[in-house]
């Protein structure tokens, strides 16, 4: 059998088995919106309603680059920690040079950051726990240092217009994080380079003597991901009006556990766009939920971390797969 038809086969059966996942992901999120609008009255309400979507973006937006990351078979632990230091460069740069350019420099600075863990990960091959656990720290060291360790409330207006405005009567920040998650969809299930980060997640070496550029797309993979902390940062800060150095603490995790409850495997080479939208959604709904309920939030956490391990396991018994 030939190599393109082999290669046909093998997407035919990934797509029957994200339909699958994605049919399964669909029904639980169907459920869990059935039981928390039982537990609590106000969570159907439209106001409640706009606040999950609006607490899904910046969470939504960390898992897309997540995902890719995942896809290869590594991870990212600094999403957090650039977002905060992009968001810094952004606000730092802002009041003098105006809001794109400021932007730009703080695409390009998270961008670099995301290169940098690429290229230790493929030129020096260290594992990319290792990578993105130190990139976490030096970029969380750095933003302190550049902002005094104190918040930056002179933000540019149109900083707070595009995480406050609206379009059409929807909210630019929920418009922006569905048009990303369709250019991510498609992208990952209709392009050669979304066949191939399935492809080095699957099997690297294969992919290598299959002549597939996998060192390009693995770096490209977390610059991407650092890109996306940045921009995810400049809706953070126009909601809240700030940039606090301690901003993206703990959202490295909250990306991870979307995308591992959306079915991805961290072992890669499974997963996808519309899997990881419904983890966001789930995560995000569970956290509304139990505000409404007024649990602890110190409990939150434990809540979150259960549901993620059973996700995890849950998946492992569905699919039969050892991988994650």
């Amino acid at each position: 059998m030939s190599e393109p038809i082999i290669e046909a086969n093998q997407r035919r059966r990934r797509k029957r088995f994200e339909f699958r996942l994605e049919i399964r992901m669909l029904f639980l999120t169907l459920i869990l919106l059935v039981v928390l609008s039982l537990s609590s009255k106000y969570f159907l309400t439209y106001n409640n309603i706009m606040n999950v979507l609006d607490q899904s973006v910046v969470v939504g937006i960390l898992a897309v680059g997540q995902t890719a990351v995942v896809l290869t078979g590594g991870i990212d632990l600094s999403v957090g920690a650039l977002l905060g230091f992009g968001g810094m460069v952004l606000a730092l740069s802002g009041s003098s040079i105006g809001f794109m350019p400021s932007l730009l420099l703080g695409v390009l600075a998270g961008g670099a950051a995301g290169g940098i863990n690429g290229l230790l990960v493929v030129k020096a091959r260290i594992a990319p726990f290792i990578v993105t656990l130190g990139m976490l720290s030096v970029a969380r060291s750095v933003t302190y240092i550049a902002s005094g360790a104190a918040s930056i409330t002179d933000l540019p207006p149109a900083l707070i217009q595009i995480a406050t405005g609206t379009i059409l009567g929807v909210p630019i920040d929920i418009v922006f994080l569905a048009v990303l998650y369709v250019a991510a969809w498609w992208y990952f299930g209709y392009t050669k380079g979304g066949r191939t980060i399935y492809a080095i997640g699957s099997n690297a070496e294969a992919a290598r003597i299959a002549g597939l550029a996998i060192e390009r797309y693995t770096i490209a993979v977390y610059v991407v991901s650092g890109v996306l902390a940045t921009l995810a940062a400049a809706f953070m800060a126009g909601r809240i009006r700030a940039v606090d150095p301690t901003s993206g603490t703990g959202l490295e995790l909250d990306s991870i556990a979307a995308v591992v409850i959306g079915g991805a495997s961290l072992f890669g080479g499974r997963g996808s766009m519309i899997g990881t939208l419904f983890g966001v959604i789930i995560m995000v709904c569970i956290r509304n939920g139990l505000n409404l309920m007024g649990i602890d939030p110190y409990w939150q956490g434990t809540a979150v971390g259960c549901i993620i391990v059973a996700a995890v396991a849950g998946e492992r018994l569905l699919s039969g797969s050892k991988a994650g």
